[in-house]
């Protein structure tokens, strides 16, 4: 085997669930072989290089073997290999993830009372923007 759809290798690779899952990402334009925007037709072949984007990170891989068969992940982590910039990538991704802050932590207490919504409820009644109830614009500011 010299060639293989594209749709078909990316499933294989277990890059994608389905082969109709890889087929949806390639018609939204989302995989490309060789630097060109691929159709789930197109065929490639050993040392072709595919670039994906899964989610919001952007997969760089040369493809090193075709099968027309999903097998095991171990075999088919066989089929390609990960560029040194796409491993860079994935790296700092997974740090930026590691390092975020989780927002529930922001939460001291949980919801807040009774007391504490009527705190709140009463700071935004005294907030000067507040007191405004149109958007409408002064009668000193309009000069004509």
């Amino acid at each position: 085997m010299e060639r293989l759809r594209i749709d078909k290798w990316l499933w294989a690779a277990r890059f994608f669930k389905t082969r109709s899952l890889a087929a949806e990402e390639i018609g939204k334009n989302r995989v490309q072989v060789n630097g060109d925007v691929a159709k789930a037709s197109r065929e490639v072949k050993a040392g072709d290089t595919v670039a994906m984007r899964l989610g919001t990170l952007t997969r760089t891989v040369t493809v090193r073997g075709l099968s027309g068969q999903r097998g095991p992940a171990p075999v088919a982590q066989q089929l390609y290999e990960e560029t040194p910039e796409s491993i860079a990538a994935q790296a700092a991704f997974r740090e930026l993830r590691r390092m975020g802050s989780e927002p529930a932590l922001a939460i001291e207490q949980g919801r807040p009372t009774k007391r504490d919504r009527r705190e709140l409820d009463g700071a935004v009644r005294h907030a000067e923007w507040d007191s405004r109830w149109s958007a409408s614009i002064d009668a000193d500011d309009t000069e004509h």
